[in-house]
């Protein structure tokens, strides 16, 4: 095979409550990454379309492209590779824009090979690629992209990472509002240590959350969607946080966060409440003077796949 391509959604890093080891695939938006196979070793990048129309060529600086070399170094590949992306994914929007083309090239790359690592076995690749964006880098967005679905990471070393049970009749509303945040900025805020009764809190959320999902109890996942650990050293970088989040729960989400490092902003809701809960959050974005973009996925959502690619005809 000389060519092949591969799509990874958007995803919801921490998923409220869980910083650092849940993750959701949104499939409202997803990157595409055209790998073409060149004789001479390393990666480069091709065509860069979409949202943007640059990216960093430097595999160092690039997620797509540092992936795309991990994954060739680990099969002693004897071939270069030219990736080309389609960027649907806003960058510095808190929707896992660095981890979806990593994902992606890390699965259009593994394509040409023969024969190809499973695609469980892409996480590691794609986290080289994400460490370009963020050193070291988190798990929640890369892990959620590549596998769909609402993903925990139970231990990173060895990795133990798993899709858990999604709850019935739930979507997820994201409103990206016109402004940016940067990953390493956000990490940077966070305190080394917190009290110990904000870990026991943080501790019983996180456990009510799972437990609800488990059992699609809504009254244990609204009582866990409340993170207690960051959100409250972060929400200073959007200061209309706090009436979003009072305008959502009101409009009768079962919680409201931050995705990822921000500003985007998501609320799990049922699916009758959704059209209420993205214009109640809208109207408190826009009564802070802030334009916003509005997105919305199932909670099961699907990770990354292979796409096919037009045959041109003479």
């Amino acid at each position: 095979m000389m060519q092949a391509r591969a799509s990874a959604p958007a995803s919801i890093g921490n998923v409220a409550v869980g910083f650092d080891v849940l993750g959701q695939a949104f499939d409202a938006v997803r990157d595409t990454v055209t790998a073409t196979r060149e004789d001479a070793p390393g990666v480069r990048l091709g065509t860069v379309t979409g949202l943007v129309a640059t990216l960093p060529a430097e595999p160092g600086r690039n997620t797509a492209l540092a992936a795309a070399q991990a994954l060739l170094n680990a099969a002693g590949a004897r071939f270069g590779v030219r990736l080309s992306i389609q960027k649907g994914v806003p960058l510095s929007a808190g929707m896992g824009g660095s981890a979806s083309s990593a994902v992606a090239a890390a699965a259009a790359v593994n394509a040409l090979l023969d024969p190809p690592f499973a695609t469980q076995d892409l996480l590691g690749f794609a986290l080289e690629g994400e460490r370009a964006s963020a050193d070291p880098p988190p798990w929640d967005n890369v892990m959620a992209s590549l596998l769909g679905g609402l993903v925990i990471a139970a231990r990173t070393e060895p990795a133990l990472v798993q899709r858990m049970p999604v709850p019935k009749g739930l979507v997820a509303v994201l409103l990206h509002p016109d402004a940016r945040i940067e990953t390493r900025h956000a990490r940077g805020v966070l305190k080394p240590s917190v009290a110990m009764n904000i870990a026991v809190e943080h501790a019983r959320a996180i456990s009510a959350f799972t437990l609800g999902c488990a059992t699609n109890d809504r009254a244990l996942i609204r009582a866990g969607m409340e993170d207690r650990l960051v959100e409250p050293q972060r929400r200073f970088l959007l200061p209309e946080l706090a009436a979003v989040k009072r305008a959502a729960v009101g409009a009768g989400a079962l919680g409201c966060s931050f995705s990822g490092s921000g500003p985007s902003v998501f609320a799990w809701t049922e699916a009758g409440d959704a059209d209420r809960v993205q214009a109640a959050m809208g109207s408190a974005f826009t009564a802070a003077g802030r334009a916003f973009t509005p997105y919305r996925a199932a909670l099961d959502s699907p990770g990354v796949r292979l796409e096919p690619i037009e045959e041109v005809v003479a």
